[in-house]
């Protein structure tokens, strides 16, 4: 039998998080387009807010999804390789976390019907301390794993102390972000609907 369990579940254990990444960001996208009537920047803030949503999933989510799935995914490559497109994944992260957050303050801003106040709600003050902790994140681990390799032999003990750390506080940060999200959608349901 060329298919048996052993390999069906290694490949279901990489392929269907990788399918659930791309379809949060699709399903994010589709809703926004189809229902939410697409995006624009200041000229109409209504639909300013519309990037909101999708560009901190597919930053928050998928992206940095994608970066936590290479360690799992790349075994067989070299470790500076799963490294560098690990820094570069949560890289393609921060331009829409910026122009996400941006966003929304500006939809919040310029609304014609009065501003509305930022920072009012649990989703917002945990996509704070979401955008925190990756800052956070992302320059320890830059610094770390990436900076410190050119002296590899003085810092390998500490950046070996370093990895659960960062491992830890990547997987919090993800979950926070994925709670985040969730809080957001629910939070727009209320206001959309009543």
């Amino acid at each position: 039998m060329l298919l048996s369990y052993a390999n069906i579940y290694p490949a279901l254990a990489h392929v269907l998080p990788v399918l659930l990444l791309l379809g949060s960001v699709t399903v994010t996208l589709f809703w926004v387009l189809y229902y939410r009537g697409g995006f624009a920047w200041t000229e109409d803030p209504e639909h300013q807010f519309n990037l909101h949503p999708v560009l901190m999933v597919a930053g928050f989510i998928t992206f940095s999804g994608f970066s936590i799935l290479l360690y799992r995914v790349c075994r067989c490559c070299r470790r500076i390789y799963v490294k560098l497109f690990h820094t570069i994944f949560h890289a393609l992260a921060i331009p829409c976390i910026v122009v996400g957050f941006i966003s929304v303050l500006d939809s919040h801003n310029l609304n014609p019907k009065g501003a509305i106040p930022n920072f009012y709600s649990l989703h917002s003050w945990m996509g704070l301390v979401t955008m925190g902790l990756f800052a956070l994140q992302f320059v320890v681990g830059f610094f770390s794993f990436l900076i410190l390799l050119c002296c590899e032999g003085a810092t390998a003990a500490f950046r070996a102390s370093l990895v659960p750390i960062h491992a830890t506080f990547g997987i919090t940060t993800f979950m926070l972000a994925v709670a985040t999200c969730l809080t957001g959608i629910t939070e727009k349901a209320i206001f959309t609907l009543g």
